[in-house]
């Protein structure tokens, strides 16, 4: 089951979200070979995937977890500026998964990290 946390994202600043991971032991999760993959979206059923509603969090999974540690479990999310920037204010919903391939060849997907993001105006800007 994943863990469900509210967030508050400032329209116009960057985000990062570092996201440590444990196996049911309590050891670090090797995220070697993962991937991780999050979306933001106004609503569940939202298929919209405009530059106005960022649907994808940067990662970059072909080096697994940039400026983390996988070995410890360690990864981050995060949008820039531009992206929060582009979002309208108000309530939105995500979620983080984090998947790879089993010695089967089976593709597992397990969702870690769920819950609800605000995104506030700015003044400044």
């Amino acid at each position: 089951m994943a863990q469900y946390e509210e967030i508050t994202i400032d329209r116009g600043s960057d985000i990062a979200i570092q996201l440590e991971l444990i196996n049911a032991d309590g050891s670090a999760k090797n995220l070697t070979d993962h991937t991780i993959t999050a979306k933001l979206k106004k609503n569940y059923n939202s298929s919209d995937s405009t530059s106005a509603t960022p649907d994808v969090w940067n990662f970059d999974s072909d080096r697994t977890n940039v400026g983390t540690n996988p070995l410890n479990g360690v990864a981050a999310i995060s949008l820039s500026s531009a992206q929060t920037s582009q979002m309208k204010p108000g309530r939105y919903v995500y979620d983080v998964e984090l998947s790879f391939v089993d010695s089967d060849g089976d593709t597992i997907v397990e969702r870690i990290l769920e819950g609800r993001a605000t995104v506030t105006p700015s003044v400044t800007r």
